[in-house]
């Protein structure tokens, strides 16, 4: 798999809504995954943790909800972040030059989906994610 850079939006409870209505916009496959799915129990269990959108031009659009607890900390115009994923060293190579100056969110580590990921601001005020995948031929 190649690298892929695209947008990541997060939505204060509304992502399940904008991605379907991106969908019937642009086409495409969406898929959508709950904080419920992932072990999240009760209020919120059933937000979005991740969506993709993968259309017919080649465009790519994540998203997400807030996660629960943090739905107040959405602020409209500062909800978008900039999301590389893919696998090999390369990506760790970006995760530590855009670390240089950055304030750490989340250390890429191993997450309970099996890749690794981090995310961090850099120096600049732009926040970042970064996904390694994990070994796909395990499990």
């Amino acid at each position: 798999m190649a690298a892929l850079l695209n947008p990541y939006l997060n939505f204060p409870g509304t992502a399940r809504e904008a991605m379907t209505f991106y969908q019937g916009v642009l086409g495409g496959d969406l898929t959508l995954n709950t904080f419920g799915e992932y072990g999240a129990e009760g209020e919120g269990a059933d937000g979005v943790m991740h969506a993709q959108l993968a259309t017919p031009d080649g465009f790519t659009i994540m998203a997400s909800d807030m996660p629960p607890g943090q739905e107040g900390e959405h602020h409209p115009g500062t909800n978008i972040t900039v999301s590389i994923s893919g696998d090999g060293e390369a990506l760790r190579g970006y995760w530590d030059g855009l670390s240089d100056g950055a304030t750490v969110t989340m250390p890429l580590e191993k997450q309970m989906w099996g890749d690794e990921f981090g995310s961090l601001v850099d120096k600049f005020g732009i926040p970042w994610m970064v996904n390694i995948a994990g070994d796909q031929s395990a499990g």
